[in-house]
């Protein structure tokens, strides 16, 4: 009997520009680099007016914190609050767009004198949002308002509790409402029904930042900026991979700005430890750098210790701050592998892919699960359920694909589930034991429902095919200007046909990456990197396609150009 073959990584698709830029746009766009025109006529940005309020991240017209339904009640509320002395939790979620939020809301408090302390519960003794037992808690240690910060929308039980025990609630949120509201003093978020405000895609930061906004426009504290807390809102609204559109682009452009001025003592010593130089800060290097140490703290252990780096003063806490997180985020990494593989054999136990990968284990970690279900996602290009299971319960994080809308999917489950929300892309949820499978069943059926017709492989959509004589330093400079980049503006992606492999060799941890250098047949001799694909090396081709990013290379004072490849496949 021989063993079924595993599935392997499934192939990516490369889709060309959707529209080569017409005649009459590349005129408009004639100051730009031929290359940079095509990159901003994929963005929309068909004449000067546009893309150059598009590149400067010009702020939409209407920005006004008080559109948001609810707004007035909230900061009515609030300002009562603070001028009657009484105790106000800012109540936060453990992820960095949640502690940065929970940062932001606490430090705009304390700019009008509030009595405020923070809350943000933890992930393996409490779980994800507002709890009943908190509430409690915190009403006891004489608390008569609470205010949340990247949660809540979904908390109709606990809104129910707060009522019922004299606690006042306000809610601001950002993700996706479910059909009834809770029944809250008021409920701040963007994507409520109805909601006039026009950008639909704060994040959680951006949410507190509007409160914020309008408490200080209602109480005008002396001294205080509300755009000092900036920073704070470029963390989150980048951890949190909201669209990199509309006023988020602003809000981000300005964030880094505000990091760039290095303000912030503990973000100081993150970006220190993180090798990042606070001067040449970007989108980037809060995705990868600054955000994946602040998750660690709520990932590992405590999400406060991220919550106290992020408003400490102390230069030597800062440090010891800053260093526990990195540390935490390297044991973090070492725990992710170790979970992916055994979620990977959980998950795919047969030669056919199943529409939806669950995978769940007692020795899975909570505060990693969200992770590894990205990974398998990565993967194969399939929604993906990583849960830990204790003797009652099992707690899930979700990953999904763009065809496949998860939090909708859950709402079809709600009949089995405990608790449950998130976004198109990224749930949770809880559920007993005894209704798991039936879960799993019925996930499964609605994701063969919804996938099954369809050619489930990840499609890489290049922005244009360039010869690599077209890159120069000159062009990178014009790429740098459509910084902040991310979901909704992503990196541009290239495509360079049937380059010869001039030189190859591996790099990295188990030799897992790949070094090249690659030429197009003339004198252009260019760098590359191309992560995860080391296993090439054994059998490389003479010649490639590669689809890539373009990026600086800075080694030792020295600064070259370089290819970071995406996906590659043999010439032709």
């Amino acid at each position: 009997m021989t063993d079924t073959p595993r599935p392997t990584p499934v192939e990516k698709i490369w889709a060309p520009p959707e529209s080569t830029i017409t005649p009459e746009a590349s005129a408009n766009l004639r100051e730009f680099h031929p290359v940079m025109r095509q990159l901003l006529f994929n963005r929309g940005k068909g004449n000067l007016r546009e893309a150059e309020d598009f590149l400067e991240a010009r702020p939409p017209m209407n920005t006004d914190p008080f559109a948001l339904l609810d707004m007035q009640k909230a900061i009515d509320r609030l300002e009562f609050a603070v001028k009657k002395g009484e105790l106000i939790a800012v109540y936060g979620d453990y992820d960095a767009d949640g502690v940065s939020a929970t940062a932001l809301m606490v430090t705009a408090l304390q700019a009008v004198d509030a009595n405020v302390r923070a809350y943000i519960p933890n992930r393996f003794d409490e779980g994800y949002g507002l709890n009943n037992e908190a509430l409690s808690q915190l009403q006891n240690d004489g608390i008569q308002l609470v205010i949340s910060v990247d949660c809540g929308i979904r908390s109709l039980d606990e809104a129910e509790h707060a009522k019922k025990i004299g606690l006042d609630l306000i809610i601001s949120d950002h993700h996706t409402p479910g059909d009834q509201l809770p029944d809250a003093l008021a409920v701040i978020n963007p994507k409520r029904p109805g909601d006039p405000y026009p950008d639909k895609d704060l994040a959680g930061v951006g949410t507190a930042f509007k409160v914020a906004s309008a408490l200080m426009e209602r109480m005008r504290p002396a001294d205080f900026s509300v755009d000092s807390l900036l920073d704070l809102v470029a963390i989150g609204t980048v951890a949190d991979l909201v669209p990199m559109v509309g006023e988020n682009r602003y809000l981000v452009q300005q964030g880094l700005m505000r990091l760039q001025a290095a303000q912030r003592q503990g973000l100081n010593s993150l970006m220190g430890i993180a090798g990042i130089d606070p001067a040449r800060v970007t989108a980037t290097n809060i995705g990868f750098g600054i955000g994946p140490r602040l998750n660690a703290a709520g990932r590992l252990e405590s999400a406060m210790d991220a919550y106290q780096l992020l408003t400490t003063k102390d230069v030597a806490e800062a440090g010891r701050l800053a260093q526990q997180l990195d540390n935490q985020n390297r044991e973090r990494q070492a725990l992710t592998r170790e979970m992916q593989k055994l979620a990977d054999a959980i998950a795919v136990t047969e030669g056919a892919l199943p529409y939806l990968l669950f995978a769940a284990h007692a020795d899975f970690n909570a505060g990693v699960v969200g992770l590894t279900a990205a990974r398998l996602v990565e993967q194969y290009y399939r929604p993906a359920i990583v849960a830990h299971a204790d003797e009652e319960t099992t707690r899930g994080s979700c990953r999904s694909i763009p065809e496949f809308h998860i939090t909708n999917a859950l709402d079809q489950c709600a009949d089995l589930l405990v608790h449950h929300g998130g976004h198109a892309a990224a749930a949770g949820f809880t559920v007993l034991n005894e209704n798991r499978d039936a879960l799993v069943s019925r996930l499964q059926a609605i994701a063969a429902e919804q996938l099954g017709e369809l050619d489930l492989r990840p499609t890489l959509l290049a922005d244009a095919e360039v010869k690599l004589s077209d890159l120069t330093f000159n062009l990178l400079q014009d790429l740098d200007r459509l910084q902040p980049t991310g979901y909704g503006n992503p990196d541009p992606l290239f495509i360079a046909r049937d380059l010869k492999v001039a030189q190859s060799r591996t790099v990295g941890r188990d030799s897992s990456h790949l070094k090249l250098t690659l030429t197009d047949g003339s004198r252009t001799l260019m760098d590359a990197i191309a992560f995860r694909f080391g296993h090439w090396k054994a059998d490389m081709p003479e010649r490639v396609d590669v689809m890539f990013q373009f990026e600086k290379n800075e080694y030792q004072g020295r600064v070259s150009l370089q290819l970071n490849v995406r996906d590659m496949k043999r010439a032709g």
